[in-house]
């Protein structure tokens, strides 16, 4: 695995293999850029005590709301957006890392859905958990996680469900 640092990543934005739509440059760090979060949530419809078949469609049990600021209730889960669309190249590869920040306060932004295929054109999905006894405010805006570029070996394009996903 070899993670891109700040001025290859810029390097392969200008060559086209790497996109992120809006791009600031402020967001861009030592090797990781900073994705904001929307203001588009998935929440359960119901109680936490409700048995779910996982092999059923998620959406099924959950309900869209959109807010400039998100109350997650303690082991609270919701899945949100980021601001941003990734696009990339069939040799270019991601992985969705939380910020420190916000995990010394227990949030968690993926479960286990991290990892970003070659190929892909869309916003990212985060899989928000609050592993903490408090209520979390989460705001529309924020820079809740990162973005870690590598190289693929050879060339790949993901076509799975969600390769065109710009919203929840």
């Amino acid at each position: 695995m070899t993670i891109l640092t700040r001025d290859i990543i810029l390097d392969e934005i200008k060559k086209g293999n790497v996109k992120i739509s809006p791009f600031n440059k402020k967001n861009l760090g030592p090797a990781s850029y900073d994705l904001s979060l929307a203001n588009e949530f998935l929440i359960y419809n119901k109680s936490m005590k409700e048995v779910i078949d996982i092999e059923e469609e998620y959406t099924k049990h959950m309900k869209k709301v959109k807010t400039n600021a998100l109350l997650l209730p303690p082991y609270g889960f919701a899945i949100g957006i980021t601001k941003e669309k990734i696009s990339l190249s069939g040799n270019m590869a991601a992985w969705l890392g939380g910020r420190s920040r916000y995990a010394r306060l227990g949030l968690q932004i993926h479960m286990t859905a991290a990892f970003i295929q070659p190929g892909i054109r869309n916003k990212q999905a985060l899989e928000i958990f609050n592993n903490s006894p408090n209520t979390l405010r989460i705001n529309a805006g924020t820079k809740i996680c990162q973005i870690i570029f590598e190289r693929a070996e050879g060339s790949a394009s993901y076509n799975g469900k969600f390769k065109r996903q710009f919203s929840l």
